[in-house]
């Protein structure tokens, strides 16, 4: 195949992406936007295939759209530190959320237990507590 000779739905399809997601990344600047010969359609590169491969690996990691600007416009010595930085920055908030669903966790086993324990004819625990918007940890932190 030659060095640009894919459409976009070709460019789509190599890299398991929607062609709407290409003019998106477009849109956003992530992927560039090749010109169109007189009467043609625009053609791709496999490099255009590897960079939205790398934006699509990058959203699994939990970066946003424009965290990956960033990430794609480091380069040069300082590109690892500056790098290193971003995915320090992205590992905290990951372990603020595990801590925040472990949290939830608890509640969630919290509430099952109430319910197990409710009398019949009873309020549902979990609908009493969330028609007054605290979850049991904020009652305990109280």
């Amino acid at each position: 195949m030659t060095t640009n000779a894919m459409t976009i739905g070709r460019l789509a399809a190599a890299a398991g992406v929607h062609v709407e997601t290409v003019r998106y990344y477009q849109r956003r600047e992530l992927l560039r936007e090749p010109s169109r010969a007189l009467g043609s359609v625009r053609r791709y590169g496999i490099e255009d295939v590897g960079r939205l491969q790398f934006i699509r690996r990058a959203q699994a990691m939990g970066f946003s759209l424009d965290e990956i600007a960033g990430l794609l416009r480091v380069k040069g010595q300082r590109a690892c530190e500056e790098t290193r930085r971003l995915t320090e920055r992205k590992l905290a908030e990951v372990r603020q959320r595990l801590q925040d669903l472990r949290r939830l966790e608890v509640d969630l086993e919290t509430m099952v237990e109430q319910c197990h324990r409710v009398a019949a004819g009873a309020d549902c625990p979990t609908l009493v507590l969330l028609a007054h918007a605290a979850g049991p940890s904020a009652e305990s932190e109280s």
